[in-house]
């Protein structure tokens, strides 16, 4: 099982290109249209280091209404994390037999097979299990091709600008709850994430998962907080700062103030 992306909803896709791209230095990966919403991706790394971002937004709601009445709901932000399997027939029998309940099964389409857990038993946010066939045969030969021509079904999506000279690399997500050890129970039990550092002292405890593709998800406790994914942190060597995309608080810290940090035992 890995962390393959991170999505965000938002009424106006195609206008986060310049920002994703031109500002942060993100390669579009690829895109499409599909049933009630339109989307495309982009990796904020590259093929070995980094995560990729999901922007979705509404299309054709009359077809299918799930993500406008999402958005109507709670505006734009955080919608899922997808982790991708390589039997989600037999995933799927393991989560039934963890206690959980997933929904939205399609297995008919050979290229593209998913289910969903809803928020009240992902932890504050909608899980995506999919098991997809690539024509690539890893994800180095998927980045090189993108970096040349994002794939599209269609391409929808306005053209990019020249890529920022100095590439951000999406580092991790972040993700709020108020039960520390059954988050735990959850990403590294039921979705095989492996510890990779965490602290329990005087400071707020918090634990990082990580996953094969350089997935990084960061749990912090906070017991009065409602479970959800609170921002996005990234690495840069240029400067830092905080920007708000798709309703979504994303934090860019230097290499140095990331060394610094790690230095002192804050992750």
């Amino acid at each position: 099982m890995d962390l393959h992306h991170v999505a965000l909803a938002t009424r106006d896709a195609g206008a986060l290109i310049e920002p994703l791209v031109a500002g942060l230095g993100g390669v579009v990966m690829m895109g499409g249209e599909n049933l009630g919403f339109r989307s495309y991706q982009v990796r904020l790394g590259d093929a070995a280091d980094g995560m990729t971002l999901e922007l979705l937004e509404p299309w054709e709601p009359e077809r299918f209404d799930f993500l406008e009445r999402f958005v109507a709901r709670h505006g734009e932000g955080p919608h899922h994390l997808t982790f991708k399997v390589t039997d989600l027939a037999a995933t799927i029998e393991r989560v039934r037999t963890s206690g959980y309940t997933p929904l939205g099964i399609s297995l008919s389409d050979p290229r593209w097979k998913e289910a969903f857990l809803q928020p009240r038993e992902a932890h504050g946010t909608v899980v995506q299990l999919a098991q997809a066939a690539s024509a690539f045969p890893d994800f180095a030969a998927e980045f090189a091709a993108a970096c040349a021509t994002a794939h599209g079904e269609p391409v929808w999506w306005p053209a990019p600008p020249p890529a920022a000279p100095v590439p951000t690399t999406l580092r991790r997500v972040v993700m709020t709850t108020p039960n520390l050890d059954a988050a735990l129970g959850f990403f590294a039990g039921l979705l095989n994430g492996t510890v990779d550092a965490s602290a329990d002292g005087s400071g707020t405890a918090w634990a990082e998962l990580r996953w094969p593709g350089g997935g990084r998800i960061r749990l912090e406790d906070d017991r009065g907080a409602t479970p959800r994914v609170d921002r996005l942190e990234l690495e840069t060597t240029g400067p830092a700062g905080e920007l708000q995309l798709a309703g979504t608080r994303l934090v860019v810290r230097s290499v140095d103030e990331v060394t610094t940090r790690r230095g002192s035992g804050d992750g």
